[in-house]
């Protein structure tokens, strides 16, 4: 089991450290990403997605199936929900694992939780339910060993994200932007140990906490959680070659494109309006009425 230095533990749970980190490595010089590892792919030609209810939306639907026409080319399509995903962490991984994944008290957390635990396990190709496929070939992301990941920039001043074309082709830069790393799309090998650190990491903050407490959930199992996890690993070791364990998805936009205007975005069934509250799902919230 892959343990962080002290040094890079402090960097990676450092706001400014952990952003100017990502910063180096999105804006570094973009030929290294035509290095090839050597070692064969281990990644299955997997994808995997989340909705917590089997009653899924119409809009949601719409953008699941759009991954199906992958089929042809000898993927497999799974889709989770609640009772699937905690059935999989139970029968898959640690009794923590599973108690951790009962704690996520919305439904955006148990999607960051779960994949963790599918992409440890398992390996494959995590994208959110929201995202659009656009057709274009995405085999050679398993082509190789590598993790892959798309980077993310915010502008706090102007709070709103920063076009990719601007941070990563323009390298431009604002002390007021922050730079991480999205947990959509994953895709690694099973046991990889960036997935392991940020699965141990979130665990772990989780079940820290006292039962009534509600977490902020990108810090704890989102982005911000992957994003340290990610800067824990590749700076404690200062020789590793960043070039052989992670390839940055710079042109994601290419592949798939998130759809906005979805129905669940305007209820608590979007994270941003239920971070660090109580949760009830909409179902309970009808039956309740209904007594």
């Amino acid at each position: 089991m892959w343990k962080p230095s002290k040094d890079a533990i402090q960097i990676s749970e450092n706001d400014k450290a952990r952003s100017d980190f990502v910063k180096h490595l999105v804006q570094r010089d973009r030929a290294l990403d035509t290095l090839t590892p050597k070692s064969a792919s281990k990644i299955p030609k997997i994808i995997v997605q989340f909705w917590d209810d089997e009653n899924i939306p119409i809009d949601v639907q719409e953008c699941t199936e759009t991954w199906n026409q992958l089929k042809s080319k000898e993927f497999k399509h799974v889709l989770f929900n609640d009772d699937s995903a905690r059935r999989f962490i139970a029968e898959s991984l640690h009794a923590d694992n599973a108690k951790a994944f009962d704690r996520c008290y919305h439904p955006a957390m148990k999607s960051d939780y779960f994949r963790l635990c599918f992409i440890f396990y398992i390996g494959g190709f995590y994208v959110d339910v929201d995202d659009v496929y656009s057709g274009i070939d995405i085999e050679h992301l398993f082509s190789d060993q590598r993790l892959k990941l798309q980077p993310l920039c915010f502008d706090m001043d102007a709070d709103g994200m920063v076009d990719s074309e601007k941070f990563i082709r323009n390298r431009s830069f604002s002390n007021s932007w922050i730079f991480y790393f999205n947990n959509s799309p994953i895709v690694a090998p099973p046991g990889n140990p960036i997935i392991e650190y940020s699965l141990r990491r979130a665990t772990r903050l989780i079940l820290g906490c006292d039962e009534n407490d509600f977490p902020e959930i990108q810090s704890t199992t989102g982005p911000g959680n992957l994003t340290a996890s990610v800067v824990a690993y590749l700076s404690s070791d200062k020789s590793y070659r960043q070039d052989q364990c992670l390839s940055v998805l710079s042109e994601w936009g290419t592949y798939a494109r998130t759809i906005w205007p979805l129905s669940y975005r305007n209820d608590r069934r979007n994270w941003r309006l239920s971070n660090k509250k109580p949760y009830m799902p909409i179902k309970s919230i009808i039956e309740k009425a209904q007594i």
